[in-house]
């Protein structure tokens, strides 16, 4: 009766399990821990907060603009990385004026034929001095610097006035043009005597042409212009004037 008693029981236990509908923890099932358990319901992606005054814009899209708007790499990079072979446009260049377009004015080491017409003693050939002055006889120094030849006859009329040729008739014209100056990527970089209607590849070829190393295609131009002195970046065919000094640059690649 025991034993009968006892399995009657343990029967009853069973049952009683079976219909309570018993299941194992998530975690039994195969879940490593109860906070890797998925959620009930769909999950909400949390939107980044849009703050007032700042860019916004994903991460992405920011990388990409940030490219779009990054400089280009420095051409001449000595640690060998890409570099173009465009010659870059100098700091401090403007864009070059017609010469043609302007009077031209004296300066140093331009050498004028200057006749005062029944003044045999005052005809002659004067050079501008460094200090931009000729040295006529009775009159003595006259400011040519700057001047044209019509405003440089004009000051001579005017001292020749003053006690020595009642009314001078003065014509000054250019007998010798002041030199110009040629430097950089050329055989014979140096001074030479300007020759009329010249240009930058005049220039070049009077100084023996490029060297290997040279860009072709534009130079820099250092000018007095109105007293100030500019630096044109101008292509090779730029017409030149008397006194420019043109730097021919290196070649990047």
């Amino acid at each position: 009766m025991r034993v009968t008693r006892s399995i009657l029981v343990l029967l009853a236990v069973a049952i009683t399990a079976a219909g309570c509908g018993f299941q194992p923890a998530p975690w039994i099932a195969g879940a490593s821990s109860p906070a890797m358990a998925q959620p009930a319901g769909p999950v909400t992606p949390i939107q980044p907060a849009m703050v007032p005054g700042v860019d916004n814009t994903v991460y992405g899209s920011v990388a990409e603009s940030a490219s779009a708007a990054a400089p280009d790499p420095a051409p001449n990079d000595s640690k060998g990385l890409f570099m173009t072979a465009a010659a870059p446009r100098p700091a401090s260049a403007v864009d070059a004026p017609t010469p043609r377009n302007e009077p031209y004015t004296l300066d140093s080491g331009d050498r004028l034929r200057i006749v005062v017409f029944g003044q045999d003693g005052l005809s002659n050939s004067y050079l501008v001095d460094a200090s931009g002055y000729i040295d006529m006889p009775l009159i003595g120094s006259v400011l040519a610097r700057g001047a044209t030849t019509e405003q440089l006859s004009s000051r001579i009329g005017d001292k020749l006035r003053q006690g020595y040729v009642k009314d001078p008739h003065v014509a000054v014209e250019i007998e010798a043009y002041r030199p110009f100056f040629i430097l950089g990527e050329v055989t014979q970089p140096g001074q030479y005597p300007y020759v009329a209607d010249m240009t930058a590849e005049t220039a070049v070829a009077i100084a023996g042409g490029f060297s290997p190393r040279a860009y072709r295609k534009t130079v820099t131009v250092t000018r007095v212009v109105h007293g100030q002195q500019l630096r044109l970046s101008v292509p090779i065919t730029y017409p030149l004037r008397p006194g420019d000094t043109v730097n021919v640059q290196e070649r990047w690649f």
